[in-house]
């Protein structure tokens, strides 16, 4: 082997350790404050700074809700995705990841939040709500909704009618499902009903009557309902 060529390969070796060594460094770093931005970006400090919130009083019976996502749905080019590492083009490309999986790119009513949050592995449940009780009665209910993921999440509550099963709704072209009907959400960081999301760590709440029936506690942000955050909680006469 001519010395031009071990130089070269001794080079490729001592980059593959850096990049090793900086991605170990970076997973390592993915907790609430410093993580993926999602699809296509490097890492970076999250945007939102972790936050913890002291929820009020809540009037009505409770329904504690917590939103979560595990360490491995944050993946993303920055971390095990860089090109040349676990997932780089050859695996991600059209005959892996395309259109048929992925699905369009994020947007919709959380648009300015939604390109760092949208999650692109959909049907893998990598994310999920967790609620207690599962079932209430009619009347009066609060939610008390707190973030333990890594991700910006919210909660949006939606009926479910006579032959609709849970986790089956319709992903429009915006990655998210059809809204309409809801009636109430839970998506202000430290407050009461409407927002731009609730952060890692920060809660939110809100109140609304319910009628005997079922329903889909859902976080409609792009891609999180395919990543399985979804729930059922039933409403007892």
């Amino acid at each position: 082997m001519s010395t031009q060529r071990l130089r070269l390969v001794l080079l490729i070796g001592l980059a593959a350790l850096v990049l090793g060594v900086a991605s170990t460094f970076a997973v390592a770093a993915v907790a609430p404050g410093t993580r993926s931005a999602g699809p296509a970006a490097p890492i970076r400090p999250y945007p939102y700074a972790p936050q913890s919130c002291e929820v009020p009083a809540l009037p009505g019976t409770v329904v504690n809700v917590t939103l979560t996502d595990m360490p491995g749905s944050m993946m993303g080019p920055g971390m095990m995705m860089a090109p040349g590492m676990m997932m780089g083009p050859g695996m991600m490309g059209p005959g892996m990841m395309g259109p048929g999986m992925m699905g369009p790119g994020p947007g919709g009513r959380y648009g300015h939040v939604a390109p760092n949050q949208a999650y692109p592995w959909a049907g893998m449940r990598m994310m999920s709500i967790l609620i207690d009780p599962t079932t209430v009665r009619a009347g009066e209910v609060s939610f008390r909704v707190l973030n333990t993921g890594l991700w910006i999440h919210e909660l949006t509550v939606l009926p479910l009618g006579a032959g609709e099963n849970l986790g089956q709704r319709r992903i429009g072209t915006n990655n998210q499902v059809d809204e309409s009907a809801s009636l109430g959400h839970v998506e202000a960081s430290c407050g009461a009903d409407e927002g731009d999301g609730i952060p890692p760590g920060a809660a939110g709440w809100t109140t609304i009557t319910l009628k005997p029936g079922r329903y889909e506690l859902i976080c409609n942000i792009a891609g999180h309902y395919w990543a399985g955050m979804y729930t059922e909680l039933t409403v007892t006469g």
